[in-house]
């Protein structure tokens, strides 16, 4: 569960520090040029016009540039060991689909609203960490889910909330405790592994 708690929390952090890298260039380049659009001189050509804004615009988004290129290169490299951590079965076998349905007593485990389990019934055998992502095609990343609710969450990575609760909600229908965790992710293999 700590594992997933990180890699929630680092994607969420890395789009916010896009987002906001993104907004300080923007704002960098549009009060720079402002700035100097506003001064008093007579320019004699049309270089003289533009020379000093797109100096000072340069000057001000060059730190924002910078860091935007490190956001997206470490974006790049979380999304090539996701490629390379997926688990090379993706669908969840018959067994497994069964057994996953009969856990859940045929109605979907995810949530509906207020954090409440969805009252209809489970017509799919989701993973509850994505597949796309890294998730594992076992039985404790099966989560029983509505067409509704599956098509909702999409591949997402669920909070570490709706983790949380979802194993809550468990404890009232599932009697054993190892049946009872959920969200499972595939180790990485290969060169990189000590990397991430």
């Amino acid at each position: 569960m700590l594992e997933l708690k990180r890699i929630y929390w680092t994607r969420k952090s890395l789009r916010l520090g896009t987002l906001c890298t993104v907004a300080w260039l923007f704002a960098g380049a549009v009060f720079a040029a402002a700035t100097h659009a506003s001064m008093s001189q007579r320019p004699t050509s049309f270089i003289d016009v533009l020379g000093p804004i797109l100096n000072a615009a340069l000057a001000a988004v060059a730190l924002p540039g910078a860091i935007f290129i490190v956001l997206v290169g470490v974006a790049v490299v979380i999304r090539a060991n996701d490629v390379r951590r997926r688990d090379p079965l993706r669908r969840f076998t018959r067994q497994q689909r069964r057994e996953g349905m009969a856990r859940a007593d045929g109605q979907c485990e995810l949530e509906a609203g207020l954090h409440r389990r969805c009252l209809r019934p489970a017509e799919h055998g989701d993973h509850f960490y994505p597949w796309s992502k890294g998730g594992t095609t076992s039985l404790q990343n099966f989560v029983a889910a509505c067409s509704r609710c599956n098509h909702a969450k999409g591949a997402r990575i669920p909070s570490p909330g709706q983790q949380k609760r979802l194993e809550q909600r468990r404890l009232a229908y599932i009697s054993t405790n190892d049946a009872i965790r959920v969200g499972e992710r595939r180790e990485l293999t290969g060169v990189f592994k000590n990397l991430t």
